[in-house]
């Protein structure tokens, strides 16, 4: 992957965008998403942090 993902902000960003299928609600934490929502995000910071665009640190921290 030629870039990197550094803050948390920037990889929800980029989830949303990968996501369109999947609605986000502003001021919804990460709890009140649907379970699919939820199982999305988690495979998505999974996969990221597999392909070196996170770190493991910021796996470790993101929420939604």
């Amino acid at each position: 992957m030629s870039y990197q993902i550094t803050t948390q902000k920037e990889l929800r960003q980029t989830f949303w965008r990968d996501h369109p299928y999947l609605t986000r609600v502003p001021g919804k934490t990460q709890n009140q998403y649907p379970a699919d929502t939820r199982v999305a995000w988690v495979e998505y910071v999974d996969a990221m942090a597999r392909e070196g665009v996170i770190s493991d640190a910021l796996a470790n921290r993101a929420t939604l």
